[in-house]
């Protein structure tokens, strides 16, 4: 792994020991893949300031999130089935972010049990579901995740139906499984990954079982049915109340509804596309990030996805006024590509390039840099008056911790 020096040669090394219908799994999007590629290519309309002439003999990179003090602003975003990657991929990604000084939110669709992973490595772990058609799964998700010590409770919002992913849909990755012919010979030519994967018990959604199904196709069809497209902002309100911990949206794209979920209660809200993968031709979230910033007006830590391949994105983000970033193709190309030790990479070089950053920069610490820092390409739709003289990062994030 010590030669894998970006988030890109660990993606290459994935995309040779997975199969295809594994691969374009966790690297495909929906649709013509526009919003995943904008994603990527927003962070080369920001350009990074630097100051000359400041010492930096120590650069840091830690933030603090609901009172945990972070190693570094990078946490990983929640992914469902990650077990199809690496055996045991889930608690592998919870020891990688545990030693880095990390969060890992946990996907409920996640291949392990909530509970095992919880107990698969020590640090904050918080979890993420959905606000289901079936309220009581909903309730007993989040009061299983308390019991289990998850220190928060993310609720996606962006998913009122599945999303069109043409990548799987070719590739027969679908529910219930279509695989073609082909697919299934790429799969056999994968022998190291096909060997991993034999010696691992079978796979499922342990989260759901005992809600009335326990075969894997069978949960998944009915995880399917539990998407409930007539959640509003009372529902939200509603888990509110039984949720006594941190609570954080995620799937925030626009300034009125970062208000309304203030305003609804919520601790934190995360500015997410979904990585491209629900609806395309969204803009990118660090196009939209400042607005949301500007609406949040300090009152709760923003947290951002989407696009996130270099350390030097990630300061970016803190520029413009998040708190911290998550990942979510980058760990998993590190999983595809050598297990726990490949996240583990991922994690070092964000950090590493993160703190080369800073130095280059002639910034001390995250906390210091500020709009100022950033040059904004006129390509990009900036809100009006972005350009004006701006607070430091600290003065922007002065809300809830």
């Amino acid at each position: 792994m010590n030669n894998a020096y970006s988030i890109a040669d660990l993606r290459s090394r994935a995309q040779r020991r997975l199969p295809r219908v594994v691969f374009d799994y966790i690297d495909g999007a929906a649709d013509q893949e526009i919003t995943a590629t904008q994603n990527v290519r927003a962070f080369a309309e920001i350009a990074l300031l630097p100051h000359m002439l400041r010492p930096t003999p120590d650069c840091d990179t830690g933030v603090e999130i609901f009172s945990d003090r972070l190693a570094m602003p990078v946490l990983v975003t929640p992914t469902g089935f990650t077990g199809i990657v690496w055996p045991r991929g889930e608690a592998a990604v919870a020891r990688a972010a545990s030693a880095a000084g990390s969060v890992m939110v946990v996907s409920a669709a996640s291949s392990l049990s909530m509970e095992e992973i919880a107990q698969s490595s020590p640090g904050p772990k918080w979890f993420q579901q959905f606000i289901y058609k079936d309220r009581g799964v909903t309730l007993d998700l989040a009061a299983r995740a308390e019991a289990a010590g998850y220190k928060a409770l993310v609720v996606t919002v962006d998913v009122p139906a599945p999303g069109k992913r043409f990548r799987d849909l070719r590739n027969g990755f679908t529910v219930p499984p279509s695989l073609t012919i082909s697919s299934g010979l790429d799969m056999m030519r994968r022998f190291g990954w096909l060997r991993q994967m034999a010696s691992q018990p079978r796979i499922s959604f342990p989260n759901f079982e005992g809600y009335g199904s326990s075969g894997l196709l069978d949960i998944g069809e009915w995880l399917n049915g539990l998407i409930d497209p007539t959640v509003q902002w009372r529902d939200l309100e509603w888990l509110r109340q039984h949720w006594s911990g941190p609570l954080v949206i995620k799937g925030i794209m626009h300034p009125d509804d970062a208000r309304l979920a203030i305003e609804v209660g919520v601790d934190a809200v995360m500015v997410s596309n979904h990585g491209g993968r629900q609806l395309d031709t969204e803009p990118a979230t660090v196009e939209v990030l400042p607005r949301i910033v500007e609406a949040v007006d300090d009152r709760v830590p923003v947290i951002v996805d989407g696009g996130i391949r270099r350390g030097s994105d990630v300061l970016k983000c803190l520029a413009l006024g998040a708190r911290c970033c998550l990942i979510g193709r980058p760990y998993l190309w590190g999983l595809g590509a050598g297990g726990e030790a490949g996240v583990t990479r991922v994690f070092d070089i964000l950090k590493d390039e993160l703190a080369r950053a800073l130095a280059h920069g002639g910034w001390n610490s995250i906390n210091q840099v500020s709009r100022r820092d950033i040059a904004l390409r006129q390509a990009f739709p900036w809100p009006a008056g972005f350009d004006s003289e701006a607070t430091s990062q600290g003065k922007q994030q002065g809300g809830a911790a």
